[in-house]
């Protein structure tokens, strides 16, 4: 059996740097060279590593379009969502698809989501894919009046 590639090797292997709006490693693996009215491209993909370092985290954010998450290896992702009807999900992304992880998640526009690794996680890769493609300017991290609206009376 194959040994499981380590996060430096990952690092190397996909050239894989600090993304500037998280701090995860990543990599862009596709852009369509057609793009929208708008100028973006029609669809990108990335490809990305988190470790246990506790300095790589991804901030609870949200997109305007829909995008879709890949689980590729390593150990679990737990992918908590805020939806906009107000109801919250926590996802498991992982291999152990029997017992209801999941290999790959579509994360509805608006949703508030924010990826986070349980107690003893070491490294996990995965990888997202948007449609239409992501620009960095569609990036929306949260800061606490978002995730804690006022009560109506």
């Amino acid at each position: 059996m194959a040994q499981r590639p380590n996060a430096d090797d990952l690092k190397r292997l996909w050239d894989l740097s600090v993304m500037p709006t998280e701090k995860v490693y990543f990599a862009q693996s596709y852009v369509d060279r057609k793009t929208g009215a708008d100028g973006k491209p029609l669809c990108s993909a990335i490809v990305a590593l988190v470790t246990d370092d506790p300095s790589t985290f991804s901030d609870m954010h949200r997109l305007p379009t829909d995008e879709i998450w890949h689980f590729y290896l390593g150990d679990p992702i737990e992918l908590l969502l805020l939806h906009r009807d107000g109801h919250d999900e926590l996802v498991v992304l992982g291999q152990e698809v029997l017992a209801g992880q999941e290999v790959q998640r579509v994360v509805p526009a608006g949703t508030w989501m924010g990826p986070g690794w349980g107690p003893g996680a070491g490294d996990a890769c995965y990888g997202t894919t948007m449609h239409p493609g992501s620009a960095s300017a569609t990036f929306q991290g949260a800061g606490a009046a978002d995730l804690n609206p006022p009560r109506p009376p």
